[in-house]
This record gives structure tokens, C-alpha cells and sequence, in this order.
């Protein structure tokens, strides 16, 4: 296997979790997405969507997008699991890892905000208000979501890590960036203390890659 990442995609920061938490650690190759390699013919040759992250398998196949490549892992490698094994429950967990990665994530991602600000002319200032917006809308509902919920635990659901909060870690990060209070999502800020205290997620976040950045 190997890795295409960039330091701060939310999206690769995702599968590095996933892939820390399955003991696995691929070669990784570096996308650098603000410089525009996403791109070019190159990159576009190995994953035609053009986004972080990718992972290639051992057979040449390409997997992209986390969600998909998370569950392959998990589908590979079933120990430790990323998904319950009652059917509830992985349907709970999915609903909360989408919430993040297709309901807030979308709406703030760089290509996004790069579009608003060249051909709708946003200022900077305006553009993050747009991202921590949407940001705000999707923790709010994420917190309602396990707040007072039985199958909620240190986790998002139950006391192991799942691909939920594999998606919700990296969003909280986002947020931070821009600037979004988040003591008002308590139960959510609970489970991100929780997860950034284990390994796996600790040495996934952005700032211990080795292509970060300030």
C-alpha cells in the first residue's frame, strides 16, 4: 500500500487515524494541496477526482475518498474494529462519520472556500465566517447526537474508536481553525479530549506530519 496525503486535509488526517489504529504505516507520498498538485497529470493519472487522500493497493487498484478506504481497512484488517458488529450500530456510527465527512466537511473544504473567495469575491474574513458557519451547524447537531445517547461512551459510540470519531477529531481541528467556540458542544469536546490522549490519533494530527507547515 502507499499513501497519498496532504498535512491538513481532514480527509487524510481521517485515514491516518484509521490506519494508526490498524497498526498499519504505509510509504506516503505528499499531495501539497495549496501549491496545486492535486491537479496536475501526475497525481490525476494515480486518482482521477483530484482530492486527498488516495491509497493505492498492492494489485495497482486506487481507492479514494476516507470513508471507502476506512472501511476497506477495516474490511482487510478486521481487528481492532472501526465499525460494530450489530448492525444498529454500524448504521450509527456511519450517520455520525457522515455528518462530518459529507454534511460540514464539503462545505469548508479549501476548494471550496478557493472558489468563493475568485469567483464570488469573498474577503478572507468573510469566507471563514462561511466555514465556521457550517462548521457550527454540523457540531451542533453532532453534540445532540451523542449527548444523552446509550450508546454513547469515552467514545462516540461506546468506549472504542470508531470511524466516527476518526471524522469528528480532524472536524474539531477544522473548527479550531477557524476560530469556532467549541464549549458550547460539551460532549463533543469530552470524546476529542478522550481520542487525542490515544496514539493512533496523536500521531495523525496535522502538526506531526512530516510535511507540515506552520
Amino acid at each position: 500500500m502507499k499513501l497519498f496525503s496532504y498535512f491538513r486535509s481532514s480527509a487524510a488526517f481521517r485515514v491516518r487515524i484509521a490506519l494508526n489504529l490498524k497498526g498499519l504505516s504505509p510509504p506516503t507520498e505528499f499531495v501539497h494541496l495549496r501549491r496545486g498538485e492535486q491537479s496536475g497529470s501526475a497525481y490525476l493519472a494515480q486518482n482521477p477526482q483530484g482530492l486527498v487522500p488516495a491509497l493505492t493497493l498492492e494489485d495497482g487498484t486506487v481507492l479514494g475518498q476516507s470513508l471507502a478506504i476506512m472501511e476497506y481497512l477495516d474490511e482487510v484488517q478486521p481487528l481492532p474494529r472501526l465499525l460494530p458488529t450489530d448492525p444498529p450500530g454500524r448504521a450509527r456510527v456511519r450517520s455520525l462519520a457522515m455528518l462530518c465527512a459529507c454534511d460540514i466537511h464539503p462545505l469548508q473544504n479549501l476548494r471550496v472556500l478557493n472558489r468563493l473567495r475568485e469567483a464570488h469575491k469573498l474577503d478572507e474574513q468573510t469566507a471563514n465566517g462561511w466555514a465556521a458557519h457550517w462548521n457550527e451547524v454540523g457540531l451542533k447537531a453532532y453534540e445532540d447526537s451523542i449527548t444523552g445517547n446509550r450508546h454513547t461512551g469515552t467514545c462516540s459510540h461506546g468506549d472504542q474508536p470508531t470511524i466516527a470519531d476518526a471524522c469528528l477529531i480532524p472536524q474539531v481541528f477544522s473548527a479550531q481553525r477557524f476560530k469556532v467556540d467549541l464549549s458550547r458542544y460539551p460532549t463533543v469536546m469530552r470524546v476529542h479530549e478522550h481520542c487525542m490522549k490515544l496514539p493512533a490519533f496523536e500521531r495523525a494530527q496535522p502538526t506531526r506530519q512530516p510535511d507540515a507547515e506552520p
